[in-house]
């Protein structure tokens, strides 16, 4: 799928950190923000030791995958920062998508972030954020994408690229994702090119109009999958036939 390009930043205006081991590179970012860093920063590290998934689960970090957190610094105005997860998944999707072979299994999109290929999780993405003492808000998208190894986390199937065909090392995979990255932010423009990303994301989007059980912090909600709105909530079809617009949860298919 083809998009515009707007100009508001080039990939020029970001910089790359790589370090060995860290415990994780999205408590580096943030330790980077608290000391002043203007953003546009990515870290990498080839292992993190406490390396974390969504809702304070840990996050195995071994060896061979790509570990990688950008700092950004007021990306958006609050009531648009609701889609930027999805445009880190649109970037990542990007970036993968040109590493694997041309006979790979489907290369999808589950809501909201977690980027799947035949149905199974390869990609993670951890958005975090800290307003600092001086006002200015540091969000950081963590990203973990398994390249040869699939830690086994429990709750979904899993895959890495390796298994999927790709030779593609790490470093390659992140050189790839640092130039879709500065691109999909540049199109997303502070939440402004929302549209562009939203029809980019349900392009490939795994499981509209299937049926999904949606975890929730209280309780777990079952419906069909009736795609996004336009602000990027999830859009579940009761039984009854009513429609839920659902802002964060974990998705399961079936």
């Amino acid at each position: 799928m083809s998009v515009p390009v707007r100009r508001w930043m080039s990939i020029d205006d970001f910089r790359h950190e790589a370090l060995t081991e860290t415990p994780s590179t999205n408590t580096e970012c943030i330790a980077r923000a608290r000391a002043g860093d203007t953003g546009l920063l990515w870290i990498t590290a080839d292992r993190q030791t406490a390396g974390r998934g969504r809702r304070g689960r840990s996050w195995t970090s071994e060896g061979g995958n790509l570990y990688a957190s950008l700092l950004l610094i007021d990306p958006a105005p609050m009531a648009r920062l609701g889609s930027l997860p999805l445009a880190a998944a649109v970037a990542v999707h990007q970036a993968i998508r040109q590493v694997l072979p041309p006979e790979a299994r489907p290369l999808e999109v589950k809501w909201p972030n977690d980027v799947m290929i035949g149905r199974k999780k390869t990609c993670g993405i951890l958005i975090e954020s800290e307003l600092g003492k001086d006002g200015r808000l540091a969000v950081v998208v963590g990203i973990g994408i398994n390249v040869r190894v699939k830690p086994n986390h429990g709750l979904y199937p899993v895959t890495s690229l390796e298994d999927e065909g790709s030779a593609a090392s790490p470093d390659e995979l992140f050189a790839r994702l640092f130039s879709s990255m500065a691109y999909v932010l540049d199109l997303w423009d502070e939440g402004r090119g929302i549209a562009d990303i939203m029809n980019y994301w349900r392009s490939v989007a795994c499981g509209v109009g299937e049926a999904i059980t949606v975890n929730l912090p209280d309780r777990s909600i079952s419906g069909r999958f009736a795609g996004i709105d336009d602000d990027g909530l999830l859009k579940l079809q009761t039984a009854a036939g009513t429609v839920m617009s659902i802002a964060a949860g974990d998705v399961f298919f079936g």
